[in-house]
């Protein structure tokens, strides 16, 4: 069974920059009973196998999926990983647990694989607050900077970017392009830009959107809790507010965030990402504690309470049935794919150069 589910998020208006709240609809499925999980495991494992098929699972879905991914050669990982694994991996069919920017990344990044999806509807609040024309808008107002879009967009906006980056690397790859004297127009979550603008000094103009699970961490709240657990660490995804990031004691990606969580003397935690993230920080560390930061408090609305509504749309049943109906494969037009690979590709590339990686992060460190 679903139940249908108003979502709100933010729709930037690319002449004025106000924001206003639009509304989004998904059919969330019920959970299925604990009785009927190794059956569907089990089906799914025959049908990854007969077609030839590799899961690949954001941090952000359900844990049952994303044990479901490692158990059969698949990987669980962020978005720049998935876009890797994907890439590189034999398997000529992806099935992506995730949301569809994140299947149109992959299908950019191998157009010669099918790439199917669970749930068509799964979208994301940054992706539908950018649509193109808007955002072409946008880009047409600053001809003179560098275009740098977060992987949260759709494969046309992508197209239209020099750059695309992800939480891992968008720091470094602006501090780079703002060394080269380069200004930068950003889009489109507007928290992770500021951040960014912020710690690298760059010159940026940012498109006005948030992601709808990050923006309802609260800053009030989490300062209560601190009280509470005086020796807690807090670790934060930057796509939450600068109020919360203020507070915390390291800011960066989920892949980020587990790796300081294991490098942290600390045992207890309180972590600003979707809850779901906690599933393999409780695997990785299980002598660890983690606690979901608050969304909750005075002024809040608790729209999603730290659980992506279009995550959720990945389910078992869903995975089975993208496999047996084909009827959720993800196409791109050409055109735009040949554009967006390159932007997608620099980004890529750029994650490889350790050697520069580690001269950026060394400036980033200083400052």
């Amino acid at each position: 069974m679903e139940s249908l589910k108003e979502i709100y998020f933010d729709l930037p208006d690319a002449t004025s920059g106000a924001v206003r709240l639009a509304t989004a609809w998904a059919n969330v499925p019920e959970p299925i009973a604990d009785t009927d999980v190794e059956t569907y495991k089990n089906k799914i494992r025959e049908q990854l196998k007969a077609q030839d098929a590799t899961l690949v699972a954001h941090y952000y879905v359900d844990p049952v999926i994303q044990d479901l991914a490692e158990e059969t050669g698949g990987c669980v990982a962020d978005s720049l990983e998935m876009a890797r694994f994907g890439r590189d991996c034999e398997s000529s069919t992806l099935l992506v647990a995730g949301v569809r920017f994140m299947g149109e990344s992959a299908k950019i990044l191998s157009p010669q694989k099918r790439v199917l999806m669970a749930d068509m509807q799964a979208t994301c609040s940054l992706d539908l607050g950018c649509e193109i024309s808007a955002f072409e808008a946008f880009c047409d107002q600053h001809p003179d900077r560098e275009v740098v879009v977060y992987a949260n967009t759709s494969a046309a906006v992508k197209a239209r970017a020099d750059w695309v980056v992800t939480s891992a690397v968008g720091q470094e790859i602006v501090l780079h392009l703002h060394q080269q004297g380069k200004k930068i127009l950003w889009a489109p979550d507007r928290h992770l830009g500021s951040y960014i603008q912020h710690t690298t000094g760059a010159d940026m103009v940012l498109w006005q959107g948030s992601c709808l699970v990050h923006d309802e961490f609260q800053a009030d709240e989490l300062l209560v809790m601190k009280k509470r657990y005086p020796d807690a660490c807090v670790l934060a995804h930057p796509e939450a507010p600068a109020n919360v990031l203020e507070h915390a004691d390291f800011i960066g990606s989920t892949s980020q965030i587990l790796a300081a969580a294991a490098r942290f003397p600390h045992t207890l935690f309180i972590v600003a990402t979707d809850q779901r993230l906690q599933h393999k920080l409780k695997q990785l560390l299980p002598n660890k504690k983690f606690m979901p930061a608050p969304t909750g408090g005075v002024g809040a609305t608790c729209k999603s309470c730290a659980f992506c509504p279009w995550m959720s749309l990945n389910n078992l049943p869903a995975l089975l049935g993208s496999l047996t109906r084909n009827q959720t494969e993800i196409h791109v037009d050409e055109t735009i794919r040949v554009a967006a690979e390159k932007s997608l590709k620099r980004m890529l590339d750029f994650s490889a150069d350790t050697a520069l990686r580690q001269q950026l992060q060394q400036v980033l460190q200083v400052a």
